[in-house]
Formats: structure tokens, sequence, C-alpha cells
């Protein structure tokens, strides 16, 4: 899943949040109260900016076509779907995520862009991979970052040792683990 987080302070915001975070909780339809635990691994990496990596207009070739998958009657009818094509790299892209075709076309557009800036700079490429490797570890249960147990109502960051609570957690209080 890619998600996109924009604003002031958004580094800031989620600068503590790549590893795994295990997920704690006794789901409402168990009897015997037993535990159900998911591990998601995230992992935090900048997008390059429009002056970064420069994309001369000229160089691409756009094309709207409709989108596949669920979405009904506006998916069959509307090509929001977006694929660009940097014609000197040959990079393609394909976008399908909104019902907008412009919003389609800026994601396609910083998607390019990174995988641009990826392609032509082969040593940041090298750290930025193994920087996404440290942080990802190997996903084990032993490379967990932070615990979440509804259960308890508590949130452990294993990093630095810091408790709160779920609820202060989920209202966006992160600072209280750092």
């Amino acid at each position: 899943m890619l998600m996109r987080v924009t604003g002031k302070n958004a580094d800031v915001a989620f600068c503590h949040e790549s590893g795994g975070h295990r997920f704690q909780r006794v789901p409402p339809n168990e009897k015997r109260g037993r535990v159900q635990t998911s591990t998601v691994t995230v992992v935090v990496l900048d997008e390059p900016s429009e002056h970064e990596v420069y994309i001369d207009p000229r160089d691409l070739e756009e094309q709207f076509v409709r989108g596949s998958g669920k979405g009904g009657q506006h998916k069959n009818k509307v090509s929001t779907c977006v694929m660009l094509k940097h014609k000197p790299s040959g990079i393609q892209v394909r976008v399908d995520g909104g019902r907008s075709q412009a919003l389609n076309r800026e994601t396609a557009l910083g998607v390019l862009r990174a995988r641009l800036k990826v392609a032509g700079d082969t040593k940041r490429t090298k750290e930025r991979n193994a920087n996404r490797r440290q942080q990802v570890g190997k996903g084990a249960r032993g490379d967990k970052r932070r615990s979440i147990a509804l259960q308890r109502d508590q949130v452990t960051d294993h990093e630095t040792g810091k408790r709160t609570t779920y609820e202060r957690y989920r209202k966006g209080f992160l600072a209280d683990l750092w």
C-alpha cells in the first residue's frame, strides 16, 4: 500500500514510524478472550520535488484509459486511469487509484519523478535501499518498533522504551513515544 502524507511538519510526525508495528486486539466475536496479533512493516521515504527532478512536458507521452477492477459504472465509462511514458528513459507509469483524472495524473507525475530520480542517481539509490533495508529489517517478530495492545489500552515503543495509552496514540500524540 502506498500513502502520501503532506503538510507542515509531516516529516517530523513520521520520522519515528519506520519499522515493524505489532497490533494486538481481542476481536469482538472472540468468545475465549484470545488475542489476535497482526504485523505491519512501515517504510518512510521522501518524495522528490519538482525542483529536484524536472520533467520536460515534451518528453512525456500521456494516455488516458479506462481503469480496471471494481468501481462500477463510473469506472467503466470514464477514462480516469493515467499512463505516462518518459520518452528519453522509457520508464512507464500507470496510476488507476482514484476517481479523478487530474489527481491520478498528479500522482503519476510524482511516481515518475521518483522513478527517474532513482534511475539517474545510483549512489543515492544504494544509500536509499540500504536505509530501507535497515528500516524494514527482516519483518520478523523481533524486528518490532511498536506494539499496540488494545486489550491493555497500551502502546509501547520498543526503541525508546516509552509507553502511552491507545486513545492518545489513536488521536495522533506520537510525541509521547519519542
